[in-house]
Order: structure tokens, then sequence, then C-alpha cells
């Protein structure tokens, strides 16, 4: 799946949100002359700062449709920070909120790479050498600041500055812009007999992103544009179970730009998969609201896309099946 596509989509969803809020333990006497004390007890406070961490363990590393690893463990540890800055009127069809984000995202393989810049991949993208890494198994670190704003009370949207690192050396530093605006549909199928109060919601996207100089993303072009669309249509089971059930069904078509993110190829790759997740209900909500899920993907992958794959070690079709399994938790 594109890396943090899915997550990052969450993250959105999650800003101008304030989070659990902690009750505070104790209560404070009040005196009134000839009458009994009273026990007053203090409002909760407002909590400012929330997140989320985990990690999802994938079958292959896909990034917009591009392979990157396909061998071995394949561990994607993350952490979200998110804190909130304006919070306005909720009925407002302006500014409804503006929250700042910090997220930190890896890659990690128990198959290290070997040198692959003699299989026809553009020149400083893949620079591995053998030997002379001190972790070689750490593919990819990755750091995001970002800031979201919802407005006119169903949209989000989000912008981040990405740098993508090797402290394994496979490739050099990549840096880009991404904005994703999103949209909160449950309201309009709230009161259909079927599908239930806030139970279903389609969660359509639309993400843009611009390299900012070389070597580019994915190595293919340092000044591409990447544009996706798609939706995540998700329905919850037993929603008033303790163990309710979420299945959803993440649909996503990945372009480039007619001067080249997929080399003039406007066509990248087309995605869709089922999702289904469980909170885990029987850890204390002091320690966060943690979640397990389990997803399959297919991919169809364009022209170019499918040499690059075919030119990194993969069978060369041009389809793919990605399996996943994950847990997380949210603060």
């Amino acid at each position: 799946m594109p890396k943090k596509h899915y997550l990052t989509i969450a993250a959105a969803a999650m800003l101008g949100v304030s989070g659990l809020s902690t009750a505070l333990a104790g209560t404070e006497t009040v005196a009134a002359p000839g009458k009994e004390s009273k026990a007053v007890t203090p409002p909760c406070p407002v909590t400012y700062i929330t997140g989320d961490f985990g990690v999802t363990f994938t079958s292959e590393y896909e990034t917009r449709g591009l392979v990157s690893q396909d061998k071995g463990v394949i561990a994607q540890p993350y952490l979200d920070i998110y804190i909130k800055l304006y919070s306005g009127d909720a009925n407002s069809w302006f500014i409804n909120s503006v929250s700042g984000q910090l997220s930190f995202w890896s890659d990690i393989g128990s198959n290290t790479y070997t040198a692959n810049t003699a299989i026809g991949l553009p020149q400083g993208f893949y620079n591995h050498h053998p030997g002379t890494d001190a972790v070689p198994s750490w593919y990819e670190f990755d750091w995001d600041p970002g800031i979201s704003v919802s407005f006119a009370q169903k949209f989000t949207l989000l912008v981040q500055y990405f740098e993508f690192d090797s402290p394994a050396g496979d490739f050099d530093t990549a840096r880009s812009i991404d904005a994703l605006l999103t949209y909160s549909d449950s309201w309009i199928w709230a009161n259909m007999p079927v599908l239930g109060a806030g139970n279903f919601a389609i969660n359509p996207h639309a993400t843009v992103l611009w390299e900012l100089g070389a070597p580019g993303f994915a190595g293919l072009n340092p000044h591409g544009w990447y544009y996706e669309l798609g939706i995540a249509p998700s329905y919850t089971f037993l929603p008033k179970a303790t163990y309710p059930i979420t299945l959803s069904t993440p649909v996503t078509l990945g372009l480039g730009d007619d001067h080249g993110f997929y080399q003039g190829n406007t066509f990248g790759y087309f995605s869709a998969g089922p999702t289904i997740s469980v909170p885990l209900a029987f850890i204390p909500s002091g320690f966060g609201a943690w979640t397990v899920s389990a997803s399959y993907l297919y991919y169809y992958e364009g022209t170019t896309v499918r040499a690059f794959n075919a030119a990194n070690g993969t069978d060369g079709s041009n389809s793919r099946n990605v399996f996943q399994g994950a847990i997380g938790c949210t603060f």
C-alpha cells in the first residue's frame, strides 16, 4: 500500500479532536458559615496534545505503487503527535479548528539490500554499499511536520513537509510537500435504516504531492507531481458491543503529471482491498485506545511502475498482492 497513506488519512481525521480527557483525582472542600462543608468536583481539564503510535507488519513495502521491499520480515513502526492550536465554534462555516502535527515513520526489514546501481535505476537513488552501514536493516526513516485546518464543519486540509531518509544508505534523502483533503460524510448516511447512525461512511480524499528536488521521491523525477484520488467505505458491525468490528475497503488511484512523476505516464497504479479492525477493549482506557487490524490490498500497476518494480527485482507482473497486520494505540 502507499506509504503512510491510510495512516496519514487516519491522522487527518483525528486532527481537531481533543482526544481523551483525564479526570483529576481529589476534591476541593468549601466551607460556608453555619453549613456543612460541601465537596466540589473540579472540571476535567481540556487536552491539547493527542497522538497515536503502533506498528504494521507487511508482506511488501509499496510506496505509491513502487515496491521498495518484498522479502523477509518487514515492520513499519510509526508515531504521530497532534497539538490543538485553535478551536472555534463547531457550527461555524469557516475555520472550525487548527492543529499542528509531527509524524515519524520507519521501514525496518530483515532482508537487507545489495548494490542496485547497475539495474538501470536513476543515478543517485540507490547508492547502497554492502557492509558499510551501521544499521543495514533500517531501510527508511521519515519525519513529517504539518498543519491541519478543519473548515466548513466537514472538510480537513492537512499540509505536510515530507523528508525521506535511509539510515541504511539505500537511497539519498528525498523531500516533498504533500496536501491531503478529506471530507467527513458519515452525517449523510446517519438516518438511513440499514446503515445506522454514524456506522457507515465513504471517506473520500484527494492528495497532491510535489517533489522538491533530486533525486526525487522514487528516483523517477526530481520535480514531479503526484495526484491521488480515493475512497475508504467503512461500516461498523455491533457498534454497541464491547468488541465492535469495522470493515473498510480503501480504493485508491495514483496518477502522475505529464512531465513525469511516473516518467511521462499519467497512470501509476490502482489498489483496492478490505481491512478489518477490532478494538482491544480489555486494555484499560488509561493506557489509550488500542486496536488490531488485518488487511489485503490488490495492486494493478501502470507501465512505468511495472518496469521500475521489475528492475528492482520483482517478478515483473502488472498485479501484486499485499497482506498486512497492525496494532496501534490512540491517546
